[in-house]
C-alpha cells in the first residue's frame, strides 16, 4: 500500500477511503490485513486520482464517470457510451486560486464532506 500511495502521490488513508467509495478497487487482503494492489487496481486508482485532482471531479462525479465505463481485469477500461462530466463550483474563498489549486481544493472539500458523513453514520 505504501508503494502505491507514494507512486500516486497520495496518503495511505486516502487509498483506504477510495476503496470504500469505489467498488472498482478491490485489493487482495493478506495476513494481518495487509493490502496487495494488483496492476488493474493501480490503474483504476490512477484514473480516480486524475479525475479528482487533475480534472476537478467530485467523489460522486468520479463514481458516475467510472460507473459509465466497464473495467475488465488486465485490459484497462472500455468506454460504455459517453461519460458524464461534473461541473465543480468553487467556494468564494477558492475563486482567487489558479485552476489546478482550485481543482485540488474542490476534491479535498468533497473528500472531507464524505469523511464527515462517514463519521456521522458511525455515531
Amino acid at each position: 500500500m505504501s508503494e502505491v500511495a507514494e507512486e500516486l502521490g497520495v496518503a495511505q488513508h486516502v487509498l483506504r477511503f477510495w476503496e470504500s467509495r469505489f467498488p472498482q478497487v478491490r485489493p487482495l487482503k493478506r495476513g494481518g490485513g495487509r493490502r496487495y494492489y494488483r496492476p488493474e487496481d493501480v490503474e483504476v486508482l490512477r484514473q480516480i486520482r486524475a479525475l479528482l485532482y487533475d480534472e476537478g471531479y467530485t467523489i460522486k462525479g468520479a463514481q458516475k464517470h467510472l460507473r459509465g465505463r466497464k473495467i475488465r481485469p488486465g485490459a484497462g477500461e472500455e468506454p460504455a457510451g459517453p461519460t458524464p462530466r461534473v461541473t465543480v463550483h468553487p467556494s468564494p474563498a477558492a475563486r482567487g486560486l489558479a485552476g489546478e489549486s482550485r481543482r485540488r481544493l474542490a476534491g479535498l472539500r468533497e473528500e472531507l464532506a464524505e469523511l464527515r458523513d462517514l463519521l456521522g453514520q458511525a455515531r
